[in-house]
């Protein structure tokens, strides 16, 4: 039996339809769909298309992907479509971070929707991390120093649509052209469905891109600093002053840490500003589990 005669069979089932009532809806005859199947008959191309605007489902994921390993929620809506996404859940039905190691991120522009190059990405998991789902990416070059810089991984936040999108905070984009961006988006041009890219290293110049252009969109969580810092730049002093050049709010920082991380509700601000980031960075390096 064929892949895509079991994600039609797994689909009808889904959907709690009979085989003659999915028949009728697809103008097909019983025996046509019983064959299709069972695996004794392919679909014509015209009734692969009734196919997938019946279940809002793109022909290559009915064909290539075996649905019946999906959950409901590895889908998102996108144009009227269901498109699928692929996760990695564990034997607890848990969502783990799939990690996309340097050598794979090339090839994840072509692979970022196939379930099988997703299966086979090394994963870990954050416990600390709120519900959501969540993928971690490598850091490479110079365009997003000192905040991050080549060795390190970002962890991102799954954002389903461009209004998500926050003036001034990092995203990595995935994008038609280009691939995979790590940069810091700001919002200016939203009206005109475009936004600006800008590097915190400024010898890049900021660049545009039409919304059009965006397959993924992941919101900084967490970077993982594995690169080699020198003692200075741990300085806590010297962290302050780069949180004030990209304008963060500090007091914002600390609630959110507060709100979506147990245990950070010691956290202290000083009258000075001292922000404990590297005592953020030790905890992280104690509850990271990586399986590779």
């Amino acid at each position: 039996m064929s892949r895509l005669s079991n994600n039609i069979k797994y689909l009808r089932n889904k959907k709690k339809k009979t085989q003659e009532s999915l028949a009728d809806d697809l103008t097909i005859s019983r025996s046509k769909l019983c064959a299709y199947e069972d695996g004794r008959s392919e679909p014509s191309i015209e009734t692969l298309i009734r196919l997938s605007e019946y279940f809002k489902l793109p022909i290559d994921s009915l064909i290539k992907t075996d649905l019946t390993l999906s959950k409901n929620e590895s889908f998102i809506d996108i144009g009227g479509n269901r498109v699928l996404f692929p996760v990695v859940i564990n034997e607890n039905n848990k969502d783990l971070i799939e990690v996309v190691p340097l050598e794979a991120s090339a090839g994840y522009l072509q692979g970022y929707s196939d379930t099988e190059y997703i299966s086979n990405l090394p994963i870990m998991n954050l416990n600390f991390l709120p519900t959501g789902k969540y993928r971690a990416f490598p850091i490479m070059g110079d365009s997003m120093l000192p905040t991050v810089r080549t060795g390190d991984f970002v962890v991102g936040s799954f954002k389903e649509s461009i209004a998500q999108l926050k003036n001034g905070n990092c995203y990595v984009i995935l994008t038609k052209e280009d691939g995979l961006v790590y940069k810091r988006v700001f919002l200016d041009k939203i009206d005109e469905n475009i936004i600006i890219l800008s590097s915190d290293n400024k010898i890049y110049e900021p660049f545009e891109i039409h919304t059009s252009e965006l397959l993924e969109i992941w919101e900084l969580t967490v970077n993982l600093s594995i690169g080699q810092y020198d003692e200075e730049e741990l300085n806590p002093s010297h962290i302050m002053n780069l949180l004030r050049s990209f304008k963060v709010d500090l007091k914002k920082i600390q609630k959110n840490l507060t709100r979506n991380f147990p245990g950070f509700h010691k956290l202290k601000i000083s009258p000075s500003g001292n922000f404990f980031i590297v005592q953020f960075f030790t905890f992280l390096r104690f509850v990271v589990t990586v399986k590779w």
